[in-house]
Formats: structure tokens, C-alpha cells, sequence
């Protein structure tokens, strides 16, 4: 095994489902403290990409490494999420019966039984926390609401919001602007900003105006392996890049 400076190191990873190539000897290097952004048509492999980092699916070939020299391979989707890596998937899941508040509470890092945690008492450390996550999701106005009355951008938030609450050290956050109107989707962006403040960031996103406003390295995927990086704007003037995915 090698020892790698990178927050996250993919080299040469492939997945065959079936004879199809998922990811087809896919070389990805997150530093610490980065944001990017992954695109790519459909059936290009970012999903797959995030299954592997994660631990629900194991690459037939490859090296998968996080934080410096830990083999991600080797561990299930449990310990991974330990680790401090977390993963918003793109239909947000909250509790809707519970309250903004009670929901963060119920995922805050190293709180074990779901209904102990409601009843129990919080700490002034936990509420402080609970409030600077309130404060980071634009919901702090909101905390004492039932999940199921917030917009749908609202709740993409709140699920953001559950994830912090476990201190990932890397989140990978897939089509966080789908189904949200412009003002969610610019406020969208600037919320994932502040968050790469203190942590890694890795988005999924075919939205491109949201792309842009993030600013950030563009990483575009095509039949399972890197076709190019750059910023959105390199990648955009690129020929193969418009034939494959951004001329549809």
C-alpha cells in the first residue's frame, strides 16, 4: 500500500457489472479541503463512483484510499461512514414527523439510541453545536418545525445538516440543486461554500449554472474513467466533452 498526501485516492478503479464496465480504470485525487464538482452523462459512473467510496460496492480492480493510507476496500459501509465520510444521496431522507431540531439530534455524532436522544437533556456544548448547524443550513428560524412542512430545498438543507452533525471529514453530496427553485439552488451553492470551509466536499451535479456559481474544479466522467479536468470553463471549451455529454 501506498501512502498518499491526498484526503482521497482512486487509481485505476474498475466495477464490472455483468460484463459492463461501471468504472473503467477510474484515477481520482481529492485533496484535504477541496471542493469539486463531478459531472457526466448518464451511465458515466458517478454513482458508482460514490457506491465505492462509501462501501456498498467493491471495485474488481483498483486502489481506493482515504485519509493518507486507509484502504477503503478492505472496510464495510458502516466503519467507512465512521471514517468521516458522509453521503447525501439525492432524494433527501429526514424524519418528517420530527422537528428540524430533533432531527439534527437524533444524527449528531456518537448519540447512539434514537429516542434517548430526544428525551435526554442537551449540554450546553451539544446545543451550541446544534445551533452553529442551524446557523450553517439557514434553518435556525426553523427549528422547532416539523421536518415535513419545509420546501424541498429545505429539506435537501436539513439532510446537509444531518451529515454535519456526524463531522465527516469529506462529504459527497449527489444532485444537491435538483427539483430546487433558483433562489435554493444560489443559496445552495453559497451553503456548500462555507461548509468546504472546514471540510472536503465532492459534488454531483448536471445542473451547470449551479457548477459555475460553486467555482470549483470540474471533473467529467465518461464510460466509467476521467475524460477531463479543469474548470467549468476548460472543460466546457473541450470537443469531447461537448460531443459526449454537454451538446445533448
Amino acid at each position: 500500500m501506498r501512502l498518499t498526501g491526498a484526503l482521497l485516492y482512486l487509481n485505476n478503479v474498475s466495477v464490472i457489472f455483468d460484463g459492463f464496465k461501471a468504472l473503467n480504470g477510474l484515477s481520482l485525487v481529492i485533496e484535504p479541503g477541496e471542493m469539486r464538482a463531478i459531472i457526466g452523462p448518464n451511465g458515466a459512473g458517478k454513482t458508482t463512483m460514490m457506491d465505492v467510496v462509501t462501501g456498498k460496492t467493491r471495485p474488481d480492480t483498483g486502489e481506493v484510499l482515504f485519509d493518507g493510507a486507509i484502504d477503503l476496500t478492505r472496510e464495510d459501509e458502516a466503519s467507512i461512514a465512521q471514517l468521516g465520510i458522509g453521503r447525501k444521496f439525492q432524494k433527501p431522507t429526514v424524519f418528517e414527523n420530527h422537528t428540524v431540531a430533533d432531527n439534527l439530534l437524533l444524527a449528531l455524532a456518537g448519540r447512539r439510541r434514537a429516542m434517548a436522544t430526544l428525551f435526554a437533556p442537551e449540554d450546553r456544548a451539544e446545543e451550541e453545536r446544534l445551533e452553529a448547524i442551524l446557523d450553517t443550513i439557514r434553518l435556525g428560524a426553523l427549528r422547532d418545525v416539523p421536518a415535513a412542512s419545509l420546501s424541498h430545498g429545505q429539506k435537501q438543507w436539513l439532510e446537509i445538516g444531518m451529515l454535519l452533525a456526524q463531522d465527516p471529514k469529506l462529504l459527497l453530496v449527489d444532485e444537491p440543486a435538483a427539483g430546487m427553485t433558483d433562489a435554493e439552488t444560489a443559496a445552495t451553492a453559497s451553503l456548500l461554500k462555507e461548509i468546504n470551509k472546514t471540510r472536503s466536499v465532492v459534488v454531483v451535479e448536471h445542473d451547470m449554472t449551479f457548477v459555475r456559481d460553486l467555482g470549483v474544479k470540474v471533473t467529467v466522467l465518461h464510460e466509467g474513467s476521467v475524460l477531463a479536468e479543469g474548470s467549468l470553463d476548460q472543460v466546457s471549451a473541450n470537443e469531447r466533452v461537448v460531443e459526449v455529454y454537454l451538446g445533448r
